[in-house]
């Protein structure tokens, strides 16, 4: 049985670590120690979500999605996010610009196990900021909440950025030629791991009503 006092531990520790992170004038975390804001994202962000991914050059599209994907076919993708089966997860800026999009896939099978699948864009201007990595780290606790014990990855060998934030993660990468993938175990979920998520969600919601707020007020100043 839990106790009430193991709720209220886990609950400080993990508002603790969900501390909202100092931002540069432009939104963007100005300390690569602190937690910046990961939000849900669902179907009215889909326009945000394909002007994120239709901003993405060839190259990145590329490393995204493993082949040249063209304008129609991302729009495509983004119609057919399943929102209610899948976690699709996104940094914002101050103007409500997608900085970074992440997309867990459930449904996947390895080994007959449960298992999702991550991928992850980050717009050339927000590179280097461990937005990616941070990505990551929330999906991986979003799936250890939902059960999931394996966690893939599949990415073009030549993508080193992706799989260099799997290797950090403990994850084992095994290459086939232009194609590589990466499997992260995951342990089981905690009452840590569950409470962690929902202050790390209210901390984001938060976080985007703020933003969305003065965006209203810039908006209204300047027309």
């Amino acid at each position: 049985m839990i106790k009430a006092v193991d709720i209220v531990k886990a609950s400080l520790r993990a508002g603790w670590a969900a501390l909202c992170p100092k931002q540069d004038s432009d939104g963007h975390d100005a300390d690569a120690q602190t937690l910046v804001p990961i939000r849900s994202l669902g179907p009215h962000q889909c326009h945000r979500i394909g002007a994120h991914l239709l901003s993405l050059n060839a190259a990145d599209r590329y490393l995204r999605f493993g082949y040249a994907v063209q304008d129609a076919q991302i729009l495509h993708y983004v119609d057919g996010l399943n929102f209610e089966r899948d976690e699709v997860l996104g940094i914002f800026d101050r103007k409500l610009t997608l900085l970074a999009v992440a997309h867990l896939a459930y449904g996947q099978t390895y080994r007959s196990r449960g298992c999702a699948e991550f991928g992850v864009s980050v717009i050339s201007r927000a590179r280097g900021r461990g937005y990616g990595a941070g990505l990551f780290d929330c999906a991986a606790m979003h799936a250890v909440n939902q059960g999931v014990d394996t966690l893939l990855i599949h990415a073009l060998t030549e993508n080193i950025a992706m799989l260099n934030i799997a290797r950090a993660a403990g994850a084992r990468v095994v290459r086939d030629g232009a194609e590589s993938e990466a499997y992260l175990e995951l342990p089981q979920a905690t009452l840590n791991s569950r409470i962690a998520e929902i202050v790390q969600a209210n901390v984001a919601d938060m976080d985007y009503r703020l933003k969305r707020q003065a965006k209203l007020l810039r908006d209204s100043l300047t027309t």
